[in-house]
């Protein structure tokens, strides 16, 4: 009840959209780094929901300043559902920004974005 209450005072405006945070988290994936679906939702407050960031970039309405082809698996994989040109463009696009990869992966320990906190 608390928690309804608390929604209910909060301005709507202030509340924001769980899809708009997860696009400006992304927004700040450095050119030439990764990060997870994980990292992404702890970064916007919920581990959680690393399947919600996946279905938010899959959507993606602005994929020239949103990167999402930089969100990748906990295993350095790309998706195979990468909506903007299939797992081969993803590909093409990291390694265009200097990601490499090993054994089909993202070098992960290299390349994966350091943030993990805000």
């Amino acid at each position: 009840m608390q928690w309804k209450e608390f929604e209910e005072e909060k301005p709507a405006e202030k509340r924001g959209n769980t899809f708009d945070a997860i696009y400006d988290v992304v927004r700040q994936i450095p050119r030439g780094n990764v990060a997870t679906y994980g990292q992404i939702a702890g970064l916007v407050g919920n581990r959680r929901l690393s399947r919600v960031v996946g279905y938010a970039l899959h959507v993606n309405p602005d994929p020239a300043h949103i990167p999402c082809h930089r969100v990748v698996n906990r295993f350095g994989e790309v998706s195979s559902a990468f909506a903007f040109g299939g797992e081969n463009r993803q590909v093409a696009l990291l390694e265009a920004e200097g990601v490499e990869f090993k054994d089909g992966r993202v070098d992960m320990e290299r390349f994966q974005w350091k943030k993990f906190r805000f």
